[in-house]
């Protein structure tokens, strides 16, 4: 599966997007509970302002599972599908 992440969540996952290997059925909450515990503390070099907490950006978010929103979070989700991760934006 892919994970896009934009906003904060792409500076908590220090990257653009992902690939999630999905060895069996997954819920949205268990692919977010991985992603959280994958991209907790991330290491950052010295001198770089910490990034935001995924567990945080992932509380607040919205998400598009194959450009719909979703928010059902026992939601199966199928391994070719995309998930992209929205975190409150500001400004217009």
């Amino acid at each position: 599966m892919l994970i896009r992440y934009f906003g904060a969540a792409r500076a908590a996952a220090q990257q653009p997007q992902e690939t999630l290997d999905l060895s069996g059925p997954a819920s949205l909450e268990d692919v977010l509970r991985l992603v959280a515990e994958r991209h907790e503390g991330p290491v950052r070099p010295v001198g770089t302002p910490p990034a935001p907490s995924m567990r945080a950006v992932l509380a607040r978010s919205s998400f598009l599972l194959n450009e719909t929103a979703v928010r059902d979070r026992s939601r199966e989700l199928d391994p070719d599908d995309v998930l992209d991760v929205l975190p409150p934006f500001a400004g217009g």
